[in-house]
């Protein structure tokens, strides 16, 4: 599918409100944020008749704007669209979608239940996931690699440390696949249709799940982070059964979905370029940490985020102003001149590389950001530092979506020595 760069007379941003712009080659979408990060002050984007929304392109636009809470508000949510005030109210605000006393809270009481020793656990049981995921694809050879491998490890540990029961854990499998396969892509009018209940069955099926689970646990206690979670006492609270449900939710789509993407997004990169792959092979170790952050930063794999402004505001020499709505483009921030050099190249020696993949700062830094690095470190480490030529066959299959960088299927290879 190939797209004109901009249709005469366009104005600047519109084209990101187009279905099309998102299915096109990720090159072109990368000279669309290019060309807008070089305006002046942030365009606007129509969304419909009234409708639309101010992107922030730059990396200081989108940093200020996400340590700036009380002004950048992520409430009502921080999809598009903004999750319907019914389906907040039968499943519960997830963590995402809180600000102030109510998101302090709810975090406060997740940070605590993430004790050293569950962490040093779940760093264990990491290394001894991917390995045992290796194994398997050595013993089996498939040809998929999402499946086989990308979504394996993060889904296995989150349901580990979680203490979800091996019984469940191929429904809550499909389950996340279900709820999250659509998000950000456009559809025809029958599927738009028939997908948001499909989704929200799924979601609604995984959280009564887990919350007879955490019923379960709070009766019997054990040593997993269900447990912790609702027999917590953060200032006299504890988790309860929709802000659990809530939380899983986020965990199991956003905690497997980034993972996976980026993932499977590190593996075409090191296919794609054999110097970079060649380099941390020499030495895994001192140069592992730099690959995982530059996956992270080329593949983007959170493309936006959506937030309500709540005070006036300039920023980038725009005044924004209470009820405007934002969109914080972390692909585009990632790609910032100013800030990488060369922005297009994987080069994983990048020093510094302050990139925005878990978020720009702020009370909504990614919470999972430190298992999400152990993950990939340990599962390349797993799968390029054993005697097979492990590579990518192919272009992956993306969805197409305007929320993340997801990857539906990637054909891949290895060859024996």
């Amino acid at each position: 599918m190939t797209l004109p760069a901009q249709r005469p007379g366009q104005a600047p941003g519109r084209e990101l409100a187009e279905p099309g712009f998102w299915q096109a080659p990720p090159a072109h979408r990368l000279e669309a944020f290019a060309r807008l990060r070089a305006q002046e002050s942030p365009v606007f984007v129509p969304e419909g008749p009234g409708h639309g929304h101010w992107a922030l392109v730059r990396h200081a636009q989108v940093q200020e704007a996400s340590r700036l809470h009380k002004v950048f508000a992520s409430a009502p949510g921080v999809t598009t669209p903004e999750p319907a005030r019914w389906v907040r109210a039968l499943f519960g605000d997830s963590m995402v979608n809180l600000d102030g006393p109510d998101h302090a809270q709810l975090r406060k009481i997740v940070q605590r239940a993430f004790t050293p020793r569950l962490l040093a656990a779940a760093e264990a049981d990491i290394h001894a996931v991917a390995t045992r995921i290796v194994d398997d694809v050595l013993a089996e050879e498939p040809d998929e690699f999402v499946s086989a491998v990308a979504s394996r490890l993060p889904l296995e540990v989150i349901c580990n440390m979680m203490g979800i029961p091996e019984h469940y854990r191929p429904e809550i499998a499909d389950r996340v696949n279900h709820a999250s396969e659509n998000i950000g892509v456009e559809r025809g009018l029958a599927t738009r249709l028939r997908m948001p209940g499909r989704g929200l069955r799924a979601l609604a099926r995984m959280q009564r799940m887990v919350a007879g689970i955490g019923r379960e646990r709070r009766k019997n206690p054990t040593a997993d982070l269900i447990s912790a979670l609702v027999c917590a006492n953060v200032d006299g609270q504890a988790l309860g059964a929709r802000q659990l449900g809530a939380f899983f939710s986020l965990l199991m789509v956003a905690g497997v979905e980034t993972t996976r993407n980026a993932i499977t997004h590190g593996l075409t990169l090191l296919t794609d370029n054999p110097g970079q792959r060649d380099l941390l092979l020499s030495d895994f170790e001192k140069y592992a940490d730099g690959a995982v952050d530059e996956m992270i930063r080329h593949s983007t794999p959170i493309i936006q985020f959506r937030r309500t402004v709540a005070s006036e505001h300039t920023l980038g020499g725009h005044l924004f102003r209470p009820g405007d709505k934002v969109v914080l483009y972390y692909a585009s921030a990632n790609r910032d001149e100013a800030v990488f050099p060369d922005p297009d190249a994987f080069d994983i020696t990048r020093s510094p590389n302050p990139h925005l993949g878990f978020g720009g700062g702020g009370p909504h830094f990614c919470l999972g950001a430190h298992l999400a690095r152990v993950e990939m470190k340990a599962l390349f480490g797993e799968l390029l530092t054993r005697p097979v030529g492990l590579r990518a066959v192919g272009l992956p299959d993306l969805a197409g979506s305007n929320f993340d960088n997801r990857v539906r299927s990637l054909k891949f290879t290895f060859e024996r020595p």
